[in-house]
């Protein structure tokens, strides 16, 4: 039950993630960067927010893959590498979920912090907290559209994926 609990919301996340995406295409890159006073500046630095989060978690839950050294790191600055490096992480998050056993969601994660701090947690707490991070933030991406002039920003909520197409 756990974990397909947990590959839905890894299979939402990616059709979020696309939906954003595609939005933001409609910008230009001037636009994506412009410094609107979000949390991340911009809409770039609020996407990048996100992958730079998402990489931090999966190399602590897998000791592999890149680790960005602040939450605040440039990964890409062209748009396109952006998209290509969130659709990649978004396969690995998938493939991560579908590689648990219903058990492992309960086995407790020792990690460190950013501050460098000994942390252990709960399997499914820390994924919780990677998809809720990524729904907080894609909130914040949705409303910088509407400030860019995106006059209709695509609708992310977890109810209109779960629910069959018409």
């Amino acid at each position: 039950m756990m974990k397909e609990h947990f590959r839905r919301f890894a299979n939402y996340n990616t059709w979020a993630n696309a939906r954003l995406y595609d939005a933001a295409t409609a910008l230009t890159d001037f636009e994506r960067k412009r410094d609107v006073k979000a949390y991340f500046k911009s809409l770039h630095g609020t996407l990048n927010h996100i992958l730079v989060a998402d990489r931090i978690w999966l190399y602590r839950l897998t000791g592999e893959g890149e680790r960005p050294a602040s939450l605040d790191q440039i990964l890409y600055e062209k748009f396109e590498a952006l998209r290509e490096a969130r659709e990649a992480e978004d396969r690995r998050l998938i493939a991560y979920v579908g590689s648990l056993s219903n058990e492992d969601f309960s086995e407790a994660v020792e990690y460190r912090n950013t501050k460098g701090e000994a942390k252990a947690l709960p399997r499914g707490v820390i994924l919780t907290h990677v998809f809720n991070h990524q729904t907080h933030h894609r909130g914040q991406a949705t409303h910088i559209l509407r400030q860019l002039g995106v006059a209709e920003p695509p609708a992310l909520d977890l109810l209109y994926f779960a629910l069959p197409s018409a």
